[in-house]
């Protein structure tokens, strides 16, 4: 399957795509992957450094003739997201994307591809070992845990790069030209709760949402895509106020930067109430798919008859938790009222996990307004805490901000229409990119990230497009080339 990969062209890159998806690299779970990078380095006889953080720098002399130029560093992240699909059996610690051909695109079967960012990573790959293509002095800069928080590049030591130029190669639409992301920060809500046993006389239910789009919680936000623990929440508030249904646990979503496709909840309700129950479910399930046919045509909503051992949430709680819930804000904030199209703000209501007398709720707020991602944090810190929860605020970092009059922008710009005969967008992104970061401490180094068409980041859908990656590798080698000198 992988093979039929290795075949598409530039052979070199789909090679190094391939010879990296086959070393599980999950976020916080780096250290196969570090090796990996660090011994290719060390393979090709170049100077290669790795930090505490496990951060991996490969330096590279100029070619003949750029040795005047001036340097610049390339960047992308090591770790991938880790998502499948429920009926998929994989072991993401374990083994290696299994890849296929689909006319265009490259996807896997069943799960994520690692596409973000591993094809920014097997570009850099095949320029280090390239003998031919022609650069300025470069320093390949590959960083760790970009997805779960972005500590490789938070942990980054100033003075370790020189360039003067970064190529960060982490955007996901190949007309585009990024330079400036939203900053983002973790709100995380704990507690534990009382439950108590089965009312006498009552039934287990297990109800399923499934089949959601998902996607990326940053760049995905703005297409108004279901988030399943919200719509779980809707039908277990509703339900419980119409039927005096009982929650026994709940467990939605996943990852932070991914907007939840599934969630589960057992259930319990009185014998007398069980045809009313089904009825309900069948019919929010024709209502639900209704309001999302289009941007999630497969969501499905069903139940099953259970025998359970789980207690129950006490009422109070029950109804605390899942009014604190319907109350935090979900999706787009505010848009930007600068840049047109623009999400400004946003929270994602991540994961929720209520089960054996605690609970955890996780949402990742991004803004490219530092002080309006905290308020919308203060914001959704307010209505856990009416639960009883402990709210903690982690993993912040900053946003980029744009600098359309970098030179370095006009350069790509100039070069892209010269080459594809069209204008490229410039513009800033609704996700987190790690130039923000890496900017606060070399504050002198112009950015700019670029890369081919990714669709369906963050989920099992995740595929690359095959001929904008060839657009991509040809741009990014003119780039290079284009260069200007230090004088």
């Amino acid at each position: 399957m992988n093979e039929e990969v290795r075949a598409l062209e530039p052979v070199k890159l789909w090679n190094y795509f391939a010879d990296l998806n086959a070393v599980p690299r999950p976020s916080k779970k780096e250290e196969r992957v570090i090796e990996f990078i660090y011994n290719f380095g060390l393979g090709l006889g170049l100077e290669t450094i790795k930090d505490e953080i496990g951060n991996v720098i490969i330096k590279k002399p100029a070619t003949k003739g750029m040795e005047n130029k001036i340097p610049i560093v390339l960047q992308s992240h090591l770790d991938m997201v880790h998502q499948k699909n429920t009926e998929t059996k994989f072991d993401f610690d374990k083994q290696g994307i299994e890849m296929l051909v689909d006319d265009d695109w490259v996807k896997a079967k069943g799960t994520t591809l690692g596409a973000d960012n591993g094809i920014g990573v097997a570009s850099i790959m095949s320029i280090l070992a390239s003998n031919t293509i022609k650069h300025p002095a470069l320093e390949a800069l590959f960083t760790i845990d970009e997805e779960t928080g972005m500590t490789g590049a938070l942990g980054l030591n100033p003075g370790m790069l020189h360039g003067k130029i970064m190529l960060n190669l982490d955007t996901e639409e190949d007309n585009e030209l990024t330079i400036g992301c939203a900053g983002g920060v973790d709100v995380t809500a704990t507690g534990s709760y009382n439950y108590e046993g089965f009312p006498k006389g009552s039934k287990a239910f297990k109800i399923h949402l499934k089949g959601l789009t998902g996607g990326h919680s940053g760049m995905d936000i703005h297409k108004g895509r279901a988030n399943a623990n919200k719509l779980m929440n809707r039908i277990l508030i509703s339900a419980s106020e119409q039927f005096g249904l009982r929650v026994c646990n709940v467990d939605g979503g996943s990852l932070r930067n991914a907007i939840p496709r599934e969630a589960i909840a057992e259930v319990i309700i009185q014998e007398d109430q069980t045809a009313a129950l089904t009825s309900f479910i069948e019919k929010q399930d024709l209502i639900i798919k209704s309001e999302y046919q289009t941007t999630d045509p497969n969501l499905r909503l069903s139940y099953e008859v259970i025998e359970t051992t789980s207690k129950v949430l006490s009422l109070d709680f029950q109804n605390k938790i899942l009014r604190s819930i319907y109350a935090c804000q979900n999706g787009i904030y505010r848009m930007s009222p600068d840049i047109p199209g623009l999400v400004q703000t946003s929270n994602n209501i991540a994961r929720v996990l209520i089960a054996n007398g605690n609970y955890s709720i996780q949402c990742l707020t991004r803004s490219s307004v530092d002080s309006e991602k905290m308020d919308l944090a203060y914001s959704l810190k307010s209505a856990l805490e009416l639960s009883g929860a402990k709210v903690s605020f982690t993993g912040g970092y900053p946003g980029w901000t744009p600098n359309p009059a970098a030179n370095i922008v006009k350069i790509m710009a100039d070069l892209y229409k010269k080459k594809f005969k069209e204008k490229p967008l410039v513009n800033a992104c609704h996700a987190g990119l790690e130039c923000g970061i890496i900017g606060a401490h070399y504050h002198d180094m112009e950015m700019i990230s670029f890369g081919p068409n990714i669709h369906g980041a963050h989920s099992p859908d995740e595929k690359v497009q095959i001929s904008s990656v060839n657009k991509f590798w040809g741009f990014l080698l003119d780039t290079l080339k284009a260069i200007p000198s230090l004088n």
